[in-house]
């Protein structure tokens, strides 16, 4: 088979991490494939050539910043669209983003152009209309979660599991000793990371209610150390929600760095989303919480299909982990779920967990770049015979 040509489109920094190791995967295969769509900086360090940056389909949530966008986004996808049903690339590969891929795959796929979607949208969480949208957009989808394959076959969509790349990078016995030693902690500290999110709108809406959560974890527990690893562009609204807590002074703060800080806390207050897995791939206790605008949260529990939110709660299929979500997730309460994690007598509690989330790091590594392009190379050989 002669080296192909590939359009691919991945939305934001996960995206564009997910998009480099598939590129890794396929330029072993061939190693003059030709790349080209929508992408980020991990993806251009492949040789990729991105026609728009990956940042431009950035918007999260139901805001007026989705509304705002909407026209730049269909103005981008229309464009694409047309430049890859001109130029018929060898395979289309959407990473994520499925409110802007699923679309795009729909027509190309229409037109005799192999599709390929890599993350399965969350059917099995929020988002079951979307099922219809999947089989009619991708011929084949790689998965990173080990039961979406089967959920898949149900529909009658082809699916490949491939592993979660985090549990490759994330070693299956994190050096607690040497993360501390990097950020200056002491190994007899008692440490509690806070992660209140990566985005904008997550530190408005969790920032506030997690610094005020430590303060009253300080009035039980006084020498007790926060770390907060903090997005650079975003540190300076979070210190000012830390003074508003009176925690100024109290917390350390670094830029980025949340590995090297989940692999030194005992315990991490944080926000629901990918973060939490990483969390559980360190072995770490958790306090997971939410809140977000009331208009997001009422659109979002009519979706919800399964008790859980949180990552780890869904993969284990059980509330191993606390979730204070929207109204629940008072100051008082998250102090109050973290110091349950603190007690000496939850010992055995932590030991168990560390033991089901080893068990889950287990199921979750697998060769991703390789089983990838295995997948795409199958589907490529089928179109063209």
């Amino acid at each position: 088979m002669s080296d192909p040509r590939v359009a691919m489109v991945a939305g934001e920094a996960s995206g564009d991490l997910l998009a480099g190791l598939v590129l890794d995967g396929l330029r072993a295969r061939w190693p003059d494939l030709q790349s080209s769509g929508i992408g980020g900086p991990q993806m251009a360090r492949r040789g990729f050539q991105a026609q728009w940056p990956s940042e431009r389909l950035a918007v999260h949530g139901y805001n007026m910043d989705v509304f705002r966008r909407l026209a730049e986004l269909l103005r981008i996808r229309k464009q694409l669209r047309e430049r890859l049903l001109r130029e018929r690339p060898g395979v289309f590969i959407g990473v994520d983003a499925p409110d802007f891929n699923l679309g795009l795959e729909t027509a190309l796929k229409a037109a005799g152009i192999p599709t390929v979607h890599f993350v399965c949208p969350s059917i099995w969480a929020w988002r079951a209309d979307r099922v219809d949208k999947i089989r009619r957009a991708a011929d084949h989808v790689l998965c990173i979660f080990p039961f979406e394959p089967d959920l898949l076959a149900q529909h009658g969509i082809a699916a490949t599991y491939v592993g979660h790349p985090l549990a490759n990078v994330i070693p299956l016995q994190p050096d607690r000793a040497a993360a501390r030693q990097k950020l200056g902690l002491a190994p007899e500290d008692t440490v509690v990371a806070i992660l209140p999110g990566s985005r904008q709108s997550e530190i408005k809406y969790l920032a506030l209610r997690f610094f005020q959560a430590a303060a009253l974890i300080l009035e039980a527990q006084p020498a007790i150390k926060f770390v907060v690893p903090a997005v650079p562009t975003l540190r300076t609204q979070i210190e000012a929600l830390a003074t508003e807590a009176g925690m100024a002074g109290r917390i350390q703060m670094v830029a980025g760095q949340s590995h090297t800080v989940l692999a030194a806390c005992d315990l991490t207050l944080i926000a629901s989303g990918t973060a939490t897995l990483e969390a559980a791939l360190f072995k770490r206790p958790m306090v997971i919480a939410y809140n977000m605008h009331w208009f997001s949260w009422r659109m979002m529990q009519r979706k919800q299909l399964q008790p859980w939110v949180g990552l780890p709660n869904i993969l284990c299929r059980d509330f191993v982990v606390p979730e204070l979500l929207q109204d629940a997730a008072t100051p008082q309460a998250l102090a109050d779920a973290c110091l349950q994690w603190l007690a000496p007598s939850a010992s055995a509690r932590i030991a168990a967990l560390e033991a089901t989330f080893t068990a889950l790091h287990h199921s979750l590594q697998r060769d991703t770049a390789q089983l990838a392009t295995d997948a795409i190379q199958k589907i490529i050989a089928t179109r063209a015979s």
